[in-house]
């Protein structure tokens, strides 16, 4: 026992001893090197390794090596460890001059994770370092990057794109899909006897310019009997596929693709996918995205980007002279997510079709459970061409049309004009400052509450016969009346009202909206501004989806649903509970259905239909300056089914001061009810 307790005392002296000459032992050194290795510290790594391995492994086969392969493989949440030495192995170790540390090296890297065990060597050698001759220098090979290179193999990544994601509507089908596209490409050994003619005829035919296509061709990998991609065409383009085959040089592949079935009807629903810039790359995860990878944007491509996309799948191997591989990682890449939406695609194309030239917004929900059935915005654009490659002309034209193709309508906001009425009606017999059957004496066209109002008078469009009460006052769209209430009721009364029914907040909506605002203000501290604002004009404005919405509760016995987008979604959720009472309900449900069935109403174009409709109409005078005594009119028109109650419009048709004001629009919603019935 003295004898064994001699020599451990010996050993602390060795390593006191050697303590005192400021030389490490070897596991305080590894440790050392560890902590930079965990660090991704390569240099200071390198600086740690034996002369024999810097002469094998200089600097680019160490330190450029490490911080390549783990920036190409995005290795992250790197944790390298090892097991103390016991003190016979430290006595063994310091006698000997070398030290055996087997070490766990853990990852995560872009196919997955990682982990080996390796065993690492550390010899002492000759050193200025620390003011010591000697210290601890790690024997090195590529085995500590993986075990499978430690014989020279070389790393490959293969990557494996996922499939993205479609986006279909209620009935399946699709709004985005991936489908067969036609690529172009110049065989350069084709382009024929005059290359620079072929070139310009392709460049004019695919939109691109002469530089671009020579940018192609002069890659390092290309080789004059391979196919060169420069675009790809949509399945719509055929004929210019036609003109492309005609020309030398021009090759035409099959690949997959984006495609919009719906085109301009739904670009600004379905948005589009493009290439990824440098500016998107600055604020994605780096992980996710390269500069390859397309990205969703605006619509529904961009508000379900992640869902979409899918995971990249990924293969790390290590790869011999012999060809032989060896698997070091490899995670499967998993499809993008299909969205299926509440859209009813035949619904949006027909409502957008019957736009034609004319500008504007519409909104078609199914008034009992909520589901938006389409979110239309004309005129369009064609997503195809941003999807693949617009070119500058083109762009500059879209962006120079009076029309606006590029603004999305439906999620921005407008005056309603009377197609309010329902709503300031349902306000004002919830507070009780309307009752029902009782009658307003009105007398002529215009009315003013006095001086306050300056000059300033309310215009109704037609005299009545008598006393005027909330039926008559809607059917007739009677300003004077709803002007008259409002004022009666008082700001605070109706601004809170309005509030109610989800004005200044934002709508509980997948797709974001603007919210409808009462004012600029929020508030009304005018009396001319609130007897506006009862008839749609003022300062108030609505996006068309919250005017359907503001419908809902005289369908739902006063309840206002919550509008959905994604067909998983529960249907029939309220959002505002108790608007108006199921009489009171009931007595405007029948006076829409008078807008359009009686003889004084203002939307008697839908009698056209085989079925009867109800409804409201509206008009929204935008006139620019106080002295403009007549400006530009949208015409408004919030029409459903009076029986079957399973679809409700809200379309607006700008600049109808000429095409007879709210009735072309009736005639626009009629005309679609009839053919989506």
């Amino acid at each position: 026992m003295k004898k064994i307790a001699i020599l451990f005392s010996f050993f602390l002296l060795l390593i006191a001893t050697a303590c005192s000459n400021n030389e490490p032992t070897p596991q305080e050194r590894f440790e050392k090197y560890i902590n930079h290795w965990n660090n991704q510290e390569f240099t200071e790594m390198y600086k740690m390794i034996s002369s024999n391995s810097e002469e094998t492994y200089p600097t680019e086969d160490f330190v450029d090596r490490y911080e390549n392969i783990y920036s190409d493989l995005n290795i992250s949440s790197l944790q390298v460890s090892f097991e103390n030495l016991s003190e016979e192995q430290m006595e063994t170790a310091m006698d000997e001059g070398t030290a055996q540390f087997p070490f766990t090296v853990e990852m995560e890297s872009i196919a997955g994770p990682i982990s080996f065990d390796y065993e690492a060597t550390l010899i002492r050698e000759e050193s200025g370092e620390d003011d010591s001759d000697e210290n601890w220098f790690v024997k090195w090979n590529p085995g500590f990057i993986f075990p499978e290179i430690k014989d020279g193999a070389d790393i490959r990544l293969e990557t494996t794109e996922p499939k993205r994601g479609e986006i279909l509507d209620r009935n399946r089908m699709p709004l985005a899909l991936n489908d067969t596209v036609n690529e172009v490409g110049i065989v350069p050994e084709k382009l024929g006897d005059d290359p620079k003619q072929a070139k310009q005829e392709i460049a004019d035919l695919l939109g691109i310019s002469v530089e671009t296509i020579d940018s192609s061709l002069n890659q390092d990998w290309v080789k004059p009997n391979m196919h060169v991609p420069l675009k790809k065409l949509p399945p719509s383009a055929e004929n210019t596929v036609s003109q492309l085959l005609e020309v030398d040089g021009v090759s035409i592949r099959e690949a997959t693709g984006r495609v919009y079935p719906l085109g301009e009807a739904a670009s600004h629903l379905t948005g589009y996918i493009s290439q990824v810039t440098a500016e998107d790359l600055e604020e994605l995860d780096s992980d996710k995205y390269d500069s390859e990878d397309m990205i969703g944007q605006r619509g529904l491509e961009s508000l379900f980007e992640e869902r979409l996309k899918g995971e990249e799948g990924a293969k790390i191997s290590a790869v011999r002279e012999n060809g032989e591989e060896t698997v070091i990682a490899e995670k499967e890449a998993e499809n993008g997510e299909n969205i299926v939406t509440t859209i009813d695609a035949e619904v949006q194309e027909t409502i957008y079709e019957s736009y034609g030239d004319d500008t504007g917004t519409a909104a078609a929900i199914n008034p009992k459970t909520g589901e938006t059935l389409a979110l239309v915005s004309s005129p369009g654009f064609a997503p195809n061409k941003f999807l693949y490659g617009i070119s500058q002309s083109e762009y500059d034209e879209l962006q120079n049309d009076p029309k606006k193709p590029t603004l999305n309508r439906f999620s921005a906001t407008f005056a309603p004009g009377s197609a309010i009425k329902p709503v300031t009606a349902a306000i004002g017999l919830n507070n009780g400052s309307i009752v029902p059957g009782e009658g307003m004496e009105i007398n002529g066209l215009t009315w003013s509450n006095g001086e306050g109002w300056g000059d300033y008078e309310v215009r109704r469009v037609s005299e009545s016969n008598g006393p005027v009460d909330i039926t008559n006052a809607l059917v007739r769209s009677d300003n004077i009346y709803f002007a008259r209430k409002a004022v009666e009721m008082g700001s605070d009364k109706f601004v809170n009202g309005l509030q109610q029914f989800g004005f200044g907040e934002d709508l509980p909506f997948d797709y974001p909206i603007t919210a409808s605002t009462i004012s600029s203000s929020g508030s009304i501290n005018d009396e001319v501004l609130l007897a506006n604002t009862s008839y749609g004009q003022g300062e108030i404005e609505t996006s068309s989806l919250h005017l359907a919405l503001t419908y809902t509760p005289l369908l739902n016995d006063g309840n206002m649903l919550k509008p959905t987008l994604l067909a998983d979604t529960e249907k029939g959720q309220v959002w505002k509970e108790g608007l108006i009472s199921s009489d009171h309900a009931t007595l405007i449900q029948e006076a829409l259905r008078d807008v359009v069935a009686a003889n004084n109403g203002t939307a008697k174009q839908a009698q056209d239909a085989d079925f009867p409709i109800s409804g409201k109409t509206g008009t929204a005078e935008l006139k620019l300056t106080d002295e403009e005594e007549n400006g530009k009119e949208n015409g408004w028109f919030v029409g459903y089914p009076s029986e079957d109650q399973d679809i409700l419009i809200a379309m607006m048709v700008e600049n109808t001061q000429d095409k007879g004001g709210s009735g072309y629009t009736v005639e626009k919603v009629t005309d679609i009810l009839k053919e989506v019935k």
